[in-house]
């Protein structure tokens, strides 16, 4: 029995609420047991330097976590003046997920910017991330279609991620952070809603994995993510 009592293939609770940063084009406060992320699109005129004539638009990310989002305070990272490696790394992954999925040359020359600040820290962050920002960026281009500023979609599908792992000998679907950190081995799977595979993330914790025990955290990924899919379509009204 897992810790907190859930099948070996079933999710933690979950909840994905819209609209929650009243001033950004799009945002989704995601819940994903006791991990909560604030993702928050902001649409800007400006694009990169090395996308400047290019007609293609930049979709990127930025992540963070408040001091208390943990058991115990960490220290701000722009108090420290620098990001950390898992902060730059995470944020790069997140940006990577989401271009995975948009048509950039729809956009025009525009950059849109999901902040993805985690609130409560218990495993699986940057999934819940991935899949929160998906939510937000939808609805930031949503407000730019009815704003009249673009004529088409440039989403070109969805995207979620969900992690999973090798803990007490068994396979199983969203780890929490007790399981997390004591887990044989974890990985985290960015998949896309037709089934391609964006990122994974894989690393045998005390002794290597079979492929096998590969292939059976993928299918509990896959199960994970077609359940996080209904639920960014209906966060967004599809």
């Amino acid at each position: 029995m897992r810790p907190s009592g859930r099948a070996d293939d079933a999710l933690r609770e979950f909840s994905m609420t819209t609209g929650f940063s009243h001033h950004a084009e799009g945002s989704c406060l995601i819940r994903m047991g006791g991990t909560e992320v604030l993702c928050a699109a902001s649409v800007e005129s400006r694009i990169p330097p090395f996308l400047r004539n290019t007609g293609l638009g930049w979709v990127t990310a930025e992540y963070g976590m408040l001091p208390r989002a943990t058991h115990t305070r960490g220290d701000r990272e722009a108090a420290r003046g620098k990001q950390s490696g898992r902060t730059q790394e995470i944020q790069r992954l997140i940006g990577r997920s989401l271009r995975a999925v948009v048509d950039r040359a729809a956009m025009g020359e525009m950059s849109i910017t999901v902040d993805c600040d985690v609130l409560n820290a218990d495993g699986g962050t940057r999934c819940a991330s991935i899949t929160g920002a998906w939510v937000a960026l939808s609805l930031a281009f949503r407000h730019l279609i009815k704003m009249n500023v673009l004529k088409t979609m440039p989403l070109i599908g969805q995207v979620a991620a969900i992690s999973c792992g090798i803990v007490g000998g068994k396979p199983v679907l969203d780890l929490n952070y007790d399981e997390d950190s004591g887990a044989e081995a974890d990985a985290n799977f960015v998949l896309t809603g037709t089934g391609g595979l964006v990122e994974i993330q894989a690393t045998a914790e005390k002794t290597a994995f079979s492929e096998e025990e590969f292939m059976q955290l993928l299918r509990l990924a896959r199960t994970g993510t077609a359940a996080l899919f209904e639920a960014q379509r209906k966060a967004v009204g599809d």
